[in-house]
C-alpha cells in the first residue's frame, strides 16, 4: 500500500514538474504579438484595393494614417465601421488618411460589406497574412496611428466610438 501511493505521488510530481517547465519554456520562446512599438517605424508595406490600386504606406509619408484590420465577420469592426468612415470624409482634405486592412477575406465578401456600408475609405486584402504577422494583429479589431513621419503614436484594440475614431484622427492630423 505503501509503495504504491509512493508511486502516484511521484507521478503526480513528475506531471506537475514536466507543466510548469513546459509553461516556462512557453512563455521563455512565445512570439511577442505587439510587433511593432510605439515610437518606432511603421513596416512599411504594399496591399491592393477593391479597385484595383496599389497602396503603400510610405506613400503616405507627410500625413497621418489610421491603419485599421478588421474582418467581415467581426460584429465590433463592423460596428466601428461607420464612424471610420464619417471622419475619414471629415478628415481626408486635412491631411489624415484612413487605410483599413481586410484579413484573407474574399474579395467578394469585402466588396459586398463595403457596398452594404456605403464606406469611401481605401480597402485592401492582406491574402497572405504577411502584414497582420508583421504587426503582430490579434485580436480585431485592431487600429494602429500613424503620424506625418511614419511613426506608430497610438495602438488601440477593441471597439471604437465615433468621439474616439475623431480624437484619434485629430491626434495625426498633420
Amino acid at each position: 500500500m505503501k509503495k504504491r501511493r509512493l508511486i502516484m505521488r511521484t507521478t503526480i510530481l513528475i506531471i506537475l514538474a514536466a507543466a510548469v517547465v513546459y509553461t516556462l519554456y512557453a512563455n521563455l520562446t512565445k512570439d511577442n504579438r505587439m510587433k511593432v512599438e510605439v515610437g518606432k517605424q511603421a513596416p512599411d508595406f504594399a496591399l491592393v484595393d477593391m479597385n484595383g490600386e496599389k497602396h503603400k504606406l510610405s506613400d503616405y509619408k507627410g500625413q497621418g494614417v489610421f491603419l485599421n484590420f478588421w474582418g467581415t465577420w467581426c460584429k465590433p469592426c463592423e460596428a466601428e465601421m461607420p464612424y471610420i468612415n464619417n471622419q475619414f470624409n471629415h478628415y481626408k482634405d486635412q491631411g489624415v488618411q484612413v487605410l483599413a486592412v481586410n484579413v484573407s477575406e474574399s474579395e467578394l465578401a469585402v466588396n459586398q460589406f463595403a457596398e452594404r456600408k456605403k464606406l469611401d475609405f481605401p480597402i485592401v486584402i492582406d491574402t497572405d497574412g504577411q502584414v497582420q504577422t508583421a504587426y503582430g494583429i490579434n485580436p480585431l479589431p485592431a487600429t494602429f496611428l500613424i503620424d506625418k513621419d511614419g511613426k506608430v503614436v497610438k495602438y488601440h484594440t477593441g471597439t471604437l466610438t465615433e468621439r474616439t475614431v475623431r480624437e484619434f484622427m485629430e491626434k495625426i492630423k498633420p
